[in-house]
């Protein structure tokens, strides 16, 4: 089993590795020299070349080669013509681009048999009742498939997991057996704990009637020792964050040898979070033949540039309107100061459980977001003590403490949950109704996905956001966006760290121009003659309780 070498110590085994590489002159050239490199299967694209000192030589098993297997669709697709493909990706509202002197993209499929996957596959289809693909999944799926690599774009809750996670199991049941000390063969890195758990559970969901088909989860804030264990033993797949999963890597007990099938999902997610070292370390070191899939639920210009450097010839899928307010979340916003924030909260959503007791409903999943931890706990307890089932998710927490806050809130007895940004993206809870903004985020970009949390996979939901003066500049983003939703415009604006960079900038300013403004002495207003007479009642009512000086003053 090879291991990975950490940075700190690879000036004192590069000599040693030297030796054992023969690519190690060019490591920084393995762009430039994977264009010359050709692949042996017709349907992967050519690879580039990343063998580097980082990867210490085989000490044991030998690695067998990787299969990308010849897949095709049903005859019914293979017989449709271009402008019927065409018509299928208008009805999808799916949007397609290849890179200039590639392939044409795969056809979407409508049908989960037409994609003719492994009878297993089928099978566990069938017992979670999955009917149609939707649109990601329609477009998306044909492509992994088909051995392409893929950068996917799609707005939140749009089924985007299984577009990966069903083509990954298809391309591990193709590979040589996963022998102990071995694999795994395909990797998912996700930015958090809970949406890494979340993926996890769908490649159990969609591989159970496999017979020794395992997967790994490598996450933080839970025992290393057991993460060790299983990692040793052989996987087929790991689901882990970039941190955890590089220690495992730096303390040997698991590969990149045997990878090749590789997903980045919430990739916007990561990089913001800083994990771009650690993404790098890993795609820099995995074996020259493998299939990336990028997903992202928006396209800032660092996705951009990732996908470029480590995607070959990407197929680019983006369905309906990313990154824009949905259309079935219903918004309100509601000005109020920052001391009447809780009250209003309280008052909000007592009424709610006093309206659904009295229908005979449940009360509505809600997800209540606010800015700082210790105001997540403050929150939850002001609720809790109203009579409320409310739980904290927040950063703070253990991870034991974070997965049981969201048992809860999934499957009872809790039905609101109070959290900060952690829970904005990624996580998917069915039936989440309402979302309450307490604290509005600083960006438009973490109001799309807080709000995102609910009206889901076609169904219907609302928001509540509560503002004050602070939040003027983002709540205008928001007022503009949801008119222009009503009005059938697209909905667009710029995502990622440089673009949430000067969406701040341009708040401060705003900010710092109203408070100039308030200093300035009140100007006298022109009005015209036959408008007089609507000021004068309210000169009268002046002189009755005061100055117009006085009145000033208050």
């Amino acid at each position: 089993m090879s291991s990975y070498v950490p940075p700190h110590l690879r000036k004192s085994t590069a000599t040693a590795t030297a030796t054992t590489t023969t690519l190690d002159n060019h490591t920084t050239n393995h762009k430039l020299n994977s264009k010359s490199t050709t692949n042996a299967f017709s349907n992967a694209p050519p690879r580039r070349s990343s063998t580097n000192n980082n990867i210490q030589p085989s000490r044991a098993l030998a690695v067998p080669n990787t299969v990308f297997p010849q897949w095709k669709p049903s005859e019914r697709v293979l017989r449709l013509k271009p402008e019927q493909i065409e018509e299928v990706r208008l009805r999808l509202n799916v949007d397609v681009t290849v890179t200039p002197d590639s392939p044409p993209a795969p056809a979407p499929i409508e049908s989960f048999t037409d994609m003719c996957l492994d009878s297993s596959i089928m099978k566990d289809i069938a017992i979670h009742e999955y009917t149609t693909p939707t649109s990601i999944q329609a477009q998306a799926m044909p492509v992994a498939l088909n051995g392409r690599d893929l950068l996917g774009c799609a707005e939140t809750g749009s089924g985007k997991t299984a577009a990966f996670t069903i083509p990954m199991i298809q391309h591990c049941i193709a590979q040589p057996s996963v022998r102990r000390g071995d694999g795994p063969l395909a990797l998912v890195l996700a930015p958090t704990r809970e949406l890494a758990q979340q993926i996890e559970k769908e490649v159990k969901a969609f591989s159970q009637s496999l017979e020794s088909f395992r997967t790994a989860i490598v996450v933080g804030g839970t025992n290393i020792s057991d993460q060790r264990s299983e990692l040793r033993a052989g996987v087929e797949v790991v689901v882990a964050t970039p941190g955890r999963f590089i220690d495992h890597l730096q303390q040997g007990n698991t590969s990149l040898t045997r990878i090749s099938y590789v997903v980045l999902d919430e990739a916007d997610r990561m990089l913001d979070m800083g994990f771009e070292p650690q993404i790098r370390e890993v795609m820099h070191n995995l074996p020259e033949k493998h299939q990336t899939l990028l997903f992202s639920a928006t396209m800032p210009v660092e996705i951009e540039a990732l996908a470029q450097e480590y995607l070959t010839n990407p197929v680019q899928v983006k369905v309906g309107k990313v990154s824009s307010p949905t259309e079935n979340v219903s918004q309100n916003l509601e000005k109020i100061t920052e001391n009447e924030k809780i009250d209003q909260l309280l008052s909000l959503l007592v009424e709610e459980a006093a309206l659904a007791e009295k229908l005979g409903h449940q009360f509505p999943l809600t997800i209540v977001f606010v800015e700082r931890k210790t105001r997540c706990d403050e929150v939850a307890e002001a609720l809790v003590a109203q009579g409320l089932n409310a739980v904290a998710l927040h950063g703070g927490r253990t991870q034991s403490e974070r997965e049981g806050a969201l048992r809860d809130f999934r499957h009872g007895p809790t039905n609101i949950l109070v959290a900060t940004d952690v829970a904005s993206r990624g996580l998917d809870v069915t039936g989440v109704a309402h979302v309450v903004n307490l604290d509005l985020p600083k960006t438009m970009e973490d109001y799309v996905h807080r709000i995102g949390r609910t009206g889901r996979a076609g169904s219907t939901g609302r928001a509540t956001s509560f503002y004050t003066d602070r939040d003027m500049f983002l709540v205008s983003q928001i007022r503009k966006a949801i008119a222009d939703v009503q009005s059938g415009n697209t909905v667009a604006f710029a995502t990622g760290k440089v673009a949430r960079r000067k969406e701040r900038e341009a708040a401060a300013a705003q900010k710092e121009a109203r408070i100039a403004q308030s200093k300035l002495p009140p100007t006298s207003i022109n009005v015209e003659d036959k408008y007089k007479y609507m000021i004068a009642p309210a000169n009268a009512m002046i002189k009755k309780e005061g100055s117009a000086d006085d009145a000033w003053e208050d």
